[in-house]
């Protein structure tokens, strides 16, 4: 049974966890930051970097003693090395270096995107590799078939914004608050879904890439025309439908054991009920982590590191930091993506 000590620090959650092969949590620790970036409506990469170095440590003490073990006990240690922040990233890949060097432990370097991507499986130990899964969150929408740990097909990418910037961005356009996905879905359960005429980009044309930039611009463009409820219904109801026809698209193609969602957006109730009615009429099983998995926690990249731990995938002390790596490297550019893709 091993035991693997996970941090996070990829964006402004900073957390540590303790997770064994069998799936138990025995510790975990998180420190949000929500109040701290508020005054800006979005996260400020210094003031998250800065945050980290003071409580991480902490933290980790914390999850040890939680879990009743000493540093020495653990088997290894999974740290995020991106991508994020790199700020952040760098906080919690040096301290997780430090620890492996000082205890003569294996470090992990944990892509923070198959941290989101193999949670599921944390939970739900009968998921079957390859799923289809739709990682959704504030930097990355895409689609991946998950052929093992460390086997990712991508699919579809976003060719602009990710799901979840567009609703941190429209949320901050309606003054809704910060963060923002969890305030859109409050104010979407007043409004009605159906009140404002907003675009589904790219919806039936047969491109299996999403895209978001348009949507949002036109949430500005209807800015006092209609309630901020109905705005919001109308635009988590957009969003829905996008996903789930690129997830048609998708699912036409592979044959998977089950389709998955993880990601932030994943903690939306209204995404996670329309994947699920979509994964029904495919005879498929639908899996989706416990809501609090699906943002940003360290027991994703602890259960990362179990699953490379069994596979024997280590890395050496001097491994970088990435604010990007893609999880399929081998995928081609998409149009308009970029370093995204």
């Amino acid at each position: 049974m091993a035991l693997i000590l996970g941090l996070e620090s990829s964006c402004d959650e900073t957390a540590a966890a303790l997770v064994e092969s069998d799936g138990t949590i025995r510790a975990h620790k998180l420190a949000r930051q929500d109040a701290a970036h508020r005054p800006y409506g979005g996260v400020v990469p210094e003031i998250a970097a800065r945050a980290h170095v003071e409580v991480l440590g902490p933290l980790v003490e914390a999850a040890l003693e939680e879990a009743g073990v000493t540093l020495d006990q653990v088997d290894a240690i999974a740290a995020t090395a991106g991508p994020g922040l790199i700020g952040g990233v760098m906080v919690g890949l040096v301290t997780g270096k430090a620890l492996a060097l000082a205890a003569g432990k294996p470090l992990i370097a944990v892509n923070h995107l198959e941290g989101h991507g193999l949670s599921p499986r944390l939970t739900d130990r009968d998921l079957a590799f390859p799923y289809l899964l739709l990682l959704v969150s504030g930097g990355h929408c895409q689609l991946l078939l998950v052929e093992g740990v460390g086997q990712y097909r991508r699919l579809a990418t976003t060719i602009d914004d990710a799901a979840g910037e567009a609703f941190d961005k429209t949320a901050k356009i309606l003054g809704l608050g910060f963060p923002g996905g969890p305030a859109v879905e409050a104010a979407a359960a007043k409004g009605n879904p159906k009140a404002v005429a907003l675009p589904r980009p790219l919806l039936g044309s047969g491109e299996p890439h999403f895209s978001f930039a348009g949507l949002k611009s036109a949430v500005a463009r209807v800015v006092g025309q209609y309630s901020p409820e109905d705005i919001a219904a109308s635009f988590q109801q957009a969003v829905v439908d996008c996903l789930v026809d690129r997830t048609r698209i998708a699912l036409a193609k592979v044959r998977p054991t089950a389709l998955v969602v993880a990601g932030g957006v994943a903690a939306n109730t209204a995404v996670r009920a329309a994947l699920e009615s979509l994964a029904a009429d495919h005879d498929l099983a639908f899996v989706a982590p416990p809501l609090w998995l699906c943002t940003d926690n360290a027991a994703m990249i602890a259960w990362a590191g179990v699953e490379r731990h069994a596979a024997g995938l280590f890395d050496s002390l001097d491994v970088p930091a990435r604010p990007r790596w893609p999880l399929d490297p081998r995928a081609e550019k998409v149009r308009g993506a970029g370093v995204k893709a």
